[in-house]
């Protein structure tokens, strides 16, 4: 079937230099065939858990800019300020993006902690403000590590604006392009988008803005793959009983 991506997990290995050594070898073979990277990468509350630093060098070192992403980068959230304020431009000049996991995130990193706990979840709101693309992922939908996924885009998207405390306006909707436009754009989708030419591929949301599609992780009243629509979904509506009431209640703010 073919390869389309090269992943690996560093910090498995025994040792930091096997796993700066994996990385290594791994983003050569990938450069090499021309392929993109997804590393899972540093997911640890250990601060010196640090191979993204080796795998943004990496993708400097042999011109792959915009062809790499880490994925979780957890330990970030436990390295000291004066080494990220190193770190994230290097990520940023490299062209590396990264990709949080926020479910499985919060569920897992810090539970050895005893108070104060770590949320765990990698430094979403300062990558975002250096100018690295960052994406929301599910990771774990029903496994043993995460029982509860249901495969909800914006489910994830809240569960991220929750931990990252994104809950101004402007960062609400930056986690709404983290579940959308920023995905697609690591992928290096084309035909993504709602313009001429595009593969009408899309989700219609029952909300009239991205904050509101959060809010209410709004229904999706039609899903379209390629101009065809392949599944219906009722807008959600609850009905009530209650003298002097209206007898349906639509959640969504009327403007």
């Amino acid at each position: 079937m073919g390869v389309d991506v090269v992943g690996g997990i560093p910090h498995f290995e025994r040792t930091m230099a096997d796993g700066a050594a994996s990385v290594k070898l791994l983003c050569e073979f990938a450069a090499e065939k021309g392929l993109r990277v997804d590393m899972h990468c540093d997911e640890s509350d250990d601060p010196m858990s640090r191979h993204i630093e080796t795998l943004a060098a990496e993708t400097h070192r042999l011109g792959m800019h915009g062809r790499v992403t880490g994925s979780h980068l957890t330990s970030m959230h436990s390295m000291d300020n004066y080494y990220v304020s190193k770190l994230i431009p290097l990520m940023r000049d490299s062209g590396v993006a990264a990709i949080a996991n926020p479910l499985i995130n919060i569920t897992l990193q810090g539970r050895s902690d005893t108070y104060p706990k770590r949320r765990g979840m990698t430094r979403v709101p300062e990558l975002m403000a250096a100018g690295v693309t960052v994406a929301f992922g599910h990771d774990c939908v029903m496994d043993p590590w995460y029982s509860l996924g249901s495969g909800d885009m914006l489910e994830v998207a809240h569960m991220g604006l929750h931990v990252a405390q994104m809950t101004g306006v402007d960062a609400m909707r930056a986690c709404f392009d983290a579940v959308t436009t920023n995905p697609a754009k690591i992928l290096g989708l084309e035909g993504y988008g709602i313009e001429v030419g595009c593969h009408a591929d899309c989700v219609i949301l029952d909300a009239r803005d991205p904050i509101e599609a959060i809010r209410l992780r709004a229904a999706r009243t039609a899903v379209i793959r390629r101009g065809k629509v392949i599944s219906r979904s009722p807008a959600v509506r609850a009905t009530l009983a209650l003298e002097g009431r209206p007898s349906e209640v639509n959640f969504r703010i009327e403007r």
